[in-house]
């Protein structure tokens, strides 16, 4: 232990990597205490409660946490199936939605072929209709004739 005036070096230990001081500066007023610790307050050695006390508050620890990944891990498998059920929903709803086109198109050309047809047969007729008329005038003139 030195002293150089105001200030008091202590040798803590010595080591091959290194050395350790303390370094303990004087009191400034003249009623402040002189006597400090020197060396660091030694922990004492944890007794066989505080080692249980300790693993069962780590096992807790390890306990909550893998409830929480539990948790974790079924919310997302809940939000998949929820994202599958929309998509299924949506590919079904996409689908009857098609398939009402579909039917509603078919329809409109049935009635379309059927206009169509009607107004060929209507037309078919009228055709008839001329012919026999120039037929009998045909006839009529021969027999004029």
């Amino acid at each position: 232990m030195e002293s150089c005036g105001d200030i008091l070096v202590k040798e803590l230990n010595k080591r091959a990597s290194g050395q350790a001081f303390e370094v303990i500066l004087s009191p400034t007023t003249p009623d402040a205490k002189t006597e400090f610790p020197l060396s660091p307050l030694k922990k004492k050695a944890p007794s066989l409660d505080e080692i249980k006390r300790k693993l069962d508050a780590a096992e807790e620890r390890r306990k909550s946490h893998e409830a929480d990944v539990l948790k974790h891990l079924a919310e997302k498998r809940e939000h998949e199936k929820e994202v599958i059920q929309k998509a299924l929903e949506e590919d079904s709803k996409f689908s009857k939605v098609t398939q009402e086109k579909l039917n509603q198109k078919m329809e409109a050309n049935k009635e379309n072929r059927t206009a169509l047809l009607a107004a060929r047969t209507e037309k078919f007729k009228e055709m008839g209709k001329k012919i026999e008329v120039k037929k009998n005038k045909d006839a009529m003139t021969e027999m004029e004739n």
